[in-house]
């Protein structure tokens, strides 16, 4: 999509002129039956406004004049059909105005903090009439070698020593490998135990100097300290170096540490910590164990609630460390965002899913998987680096309470992904847009404006978003209080009088009380109706409603309320709606006859960032999973789907054998919640467990099943080392098939020798057989005389004379 469109405020006009379009239509359709402007019975223009977007006001004075049906409240087509000129037609639209939009930067290196541009457009300004929906777009591109800072905070309790030992030269190290991802890196490094007050911390006074006294492991410690920060940010990596080959460990009493607390000090000490405001705040937090929360400071006294601010002293010690509590992790949340600091939890792995439910509640946090000794705190901080590089999430600042925002994202595949705000698997540098629905609810005084932000996490950059709202007509400029239309007692405003107390009519002719029976039927929908619907009184040919505890009765009949709506457990409209003449008119966000019917997305994507898994449809906030045995909240769970055995193959490889792609990205945790049990005998026929084999890349073949279990488990069942077969015997080999082509040559020869001779043999019985009848024919035929041969000899028969005669 090209950029000008996304925030091209024209073509959002349009989308939100067709749209209104499209509902002004389905309102007049005559299947509904109910003109929803007119059966408001709005008395003056800005009623008319609020009942909905598409109604509009004829301020005409002799327009409808009598109590009739018509009124001046409706469709704007029905207001020029019926003869209202367009210079006193009142119909306010909704309007986007584009105040800033710098183009987006492509890099970050030799550029000012004003220059290097990550999200357009910069400012808009939103006029608004409640309940129609506007769009507007932006663009998000992270930009090339941005500079980045980095504060490593290290958890200095005594069973950090060996991970102490191994960052001693963490700075060059570090510095060299980010390097090859920014050209402008700064490191800075502060260190924590845990607040010096008993449960926390050994306070007894042989302890006050020396926690480790008497510990034989290690006798030698430094005194028990809140939060510490050693090294502001430098682009001197070897003083990061020869700080922390300075620091000695500490001790605590109690397992979990001060961790939050010094999170919390590293994001609000903007100026002593050293954050640039135009680098990526990375701020990585080591440790080996879970942290104190929010009221643990009442075991030890402490009951002032965290105040947010920067507590440190001269010597750069947190100073509040002993008077306040821990912080929420709703405040530390709102402080890091407000720093735009991403925080890294580089964790052991036995402490992976507590930290990973954390990330669920502070944005812009992620988790990785700690060495015992750190020694992979390099390869951890680039990963997570990158992983943090190669997502985008937006967050909405300061959002008015009667504003309903909805997005709508649309990353690298060019595919809108409704209910999301968020974008994964980027690479640096590339643009991802969001589409972003607005609508107000209500209105505000004439004056009174709202703004909100909205902001990627981790950016300095934002969208500052104003917002006016369309509620009054411009007809109300021109009032004419007392006005002799309207009898003198009565003020002339936008086309009808609004009657002084006591007085009614259309030119307040009536007071209250008044009927005429000439009239009365004006007060009845129909003549099988009931007066004013039986909730109101006829006064002055006008139905004036009765009053409800359970809300408001209005209409011109009396004939609409905004209770009797349809409920969700019990709620009208779910509360996600406004009840109108008895239908709820949904919220932004929500459809549906109740409005319980969320459009949003987010509750269904899975944790391989697909929809359902691509296995179903996202309907109302819940995946209906229609790939057939597929279940689950977001049906990631099939057995016998044809990709089972190759997304659980991943998790195997993963977990297993420390390869393939999930353990190179460090998605492995994310990915594969899977129990996995390792067998030396691998059962293959349990009921409901599929069978999965693979080839390894030695030629090895590694079993395992998966089946689900009843509390709702994915169970993987693996044989421990792949199967390997012995490799074969080039030689014996060679020699089985010369053998095999020889053996089979032999046999040929001897089938074709065997049919030769049997041919042979045969033929000479009938030659033999053929032999004997003829000399038995010979021997017993009476007609054959054997020849004489002696008494006719060769030379009687030349010598005799031929006579011409033959005997």
């Amino acid at each position: 999509m090209p950029s000008d469109a996304m925030w091209n405020p024209a073509m959002n006009v349009l989308r939100a002129a067709v749209c209104s379009l499209l509902l002004l239509q389905a309102f007049l359709h005559p299947s509904t039956g109910l003109n929803v402007c007119m059966s408001g019975s709005a008395t003056s223009c800005e009623e008319c406004l609020l009942i909905h977007p598409s109604c509009a006001w004829c301020a005409q004075e002799d327009f409808g004049w009598g109590r009739t049906l018509m009124s001046r409240c409706d469709f704007v087509q029905n207001l020029y059909k019926r003869g209202c000129p367009n210079r006193f037609v009142e119909f306010p639209t909704n309007s986007i105005t584009v105040q800033q939009n710098m183009p987006l930067s492509s890099k970050g290196f030799g550029l000012t903090q004003e220059d290097v541009v990550q999200i357009q457009p910069q400012s808009i300004s939103l006029n608004l009439r409640p309940g129609e929906q506007s769009w507007f777009g932006l663009q998000v591109r992270q930009v090339e070698d941005y500079p980045v800072d980095l504060y490593y905070l290290m958890d200095l309790s005594l069973s950090m020593k060996d991970d102490l030992d191994t960052i001693r030269n963490l700075g060059t190290k570090l510095a060299l490998e980010m390097g090859k991802l920014t050209s402008n890196f700064r490191l800075g490094f502060g260190s924590f135990v845990d607040k010096n007050l008993s449960p926390f911390s050994y306070t007894a006074p042989k302890y006050e100097e020396n926690p480790c006294n008497g510990y034989k492991l290690f006798p030698n410690c430094v005194p028990t300290f809140g939060f510490r920060h050693i090294l502001s940010l430098t682009d001197k990596v070897d003083r990061f170096n020869e700080e922390v080959q300075k620091q000695m460990v500490s001790r605590n009493r109690d397992a979990p540490e001060g961790g939050f607390d010094a999170i919390l000090q590293a994001a609000v000490c903007e100026e002593e910590i050293g954050w640039r405001k135009e680098a990526y705040h990375l701020l990585v937090f080591a440790t080996d164990d879970v942290p104190h929360l929010a009221l643990d400071g009442r075991l030890g006294g402490i009951v002032q609630p965290h105040d947010g601010r920067c507590h440190l002293d001269d010597n750069n010690e947190y100073s509040a460390s002993t008077r306040l509590d821990y912080p929420s992790l709703a405040l530390l949340g709102e402080k890091l965002a407000e720093n735009n600091i991403f925080l890294i939890f580089a964790v052991t792995k036995r402490l992976y899913v507590i930290y990973k439910n954390f990330t669920v509640l502070i944005p812009g946090t992620t988790v990785e998987i700690l060495d015992q000794d750190s020694k992979n705190v390099i390869q951890l901080i680039v990963t997570a680096y990158n992983n943090i590089r190669s997502k985008v999430e937006l967050t909405v600042w300061d959002q008015p309470e009667d504003l309903s925002l909805s997005f709508t994202a649309t990353c690298q595949d060019g595919k809108p992904l409704p209910g999301l705000r968020k974008c994964t698997d980027l690479k640096i540098g590339d643009t991802v847009s969001f589409n972003v629905s607005v609508e107000a609810r209500s209105c505000h005084p004439h004056g009174t404006d709202h703004s909100f932000t909205i902001k990627p996490v981790g950016f300095k950059d934002r969208l500052q978003v104003t917002v006016k709202y369309q509620c009054e007509c411009s007809c109300t400029q021109v009032a004419q209080i007392n006005s002799t239309i309207c009898s003198s007692i009565g003020t002339y405003m936008c086309g009808s009088c609004l009657c002084d107390l006591g007085h009614l009519g259309v030119r307040c002719e009536c007071q209250e009380g008044e009927a005429s029976s000439i009239h009365i039927d004006t007060c009845r929908e129909s003549e099988d109706k009931q007066l004013c619907s039986g909730r109101g009184e006829c006064s002055c040919n006008q139905c004036l409603c009765y009053e409800s505890e359970f809300g408001q009765i209005y209409g011109g009949f009396c004939e609409c309320d905004d209770f009797s709506c349809a409920r969700h457990e019990g709620i009208l409209c779910s509360g996600h709606g406004e009840c109108h003449c008895g239908e709820c008119k949904c919220h932004a966000g929500y459809i549906g006859d109740n409005c319980n019917c969320s459009t949003e997305t987010a509750s269904c994507i899975a944790d391989n960032g697909q929809i359902c898994s691509e296995r179903g449809n996202c309907i109302c906030g819940r995946c209906q999973c229609t790939q057939p045995a597929a279940f689950g909240d977001t049906c990631e769970k099939c057995p016998t789907c044809p990709d089972a055995c190759d997304t659980k193959r991943e998790c195997i490889e993963c977990w297993l054998f420390d390869s393939q792609k999930l353990q190179d990205n460090q998605t492995c945790q994310r990915l594969c919640k899977d129990e996995i049990i390792t067998v030396e005998t691998l059962k293959t026929d349990e009921p409901g467990s599929v069978l999965c084999l693979y080839k390894t890349d030695n030629d090895c073949v590694m079993k395992f099943t998966y089946s689900e279990h009843a509390n709702g488990k994915s169970i993987l069942t693996a044989i421990m080392e792949p199967e390997c077969g012995g490799g074969p015997d080039a030689l014996m080999v060679l020699l089985a098939v010369v053998g095999s082509i020889l053996l089979v040559g032999v046999l040929l020869l001897s089938v074709w020798k065997l049919v030769i001779t049997i041919h042979d043999r045969q033929a000479f019985s009938r030659f033999q057989n053929a032999r004997s009848r003829a000399q038995y024919e010979m021997a017993s035929n009476p007609l054959y005389k054997q020849p004489d041969s002696s008494s006719f000899g060769e030379t009687d028969l030349f010598n005799k004379p031929f006579n011409g005669r033959v005997h």
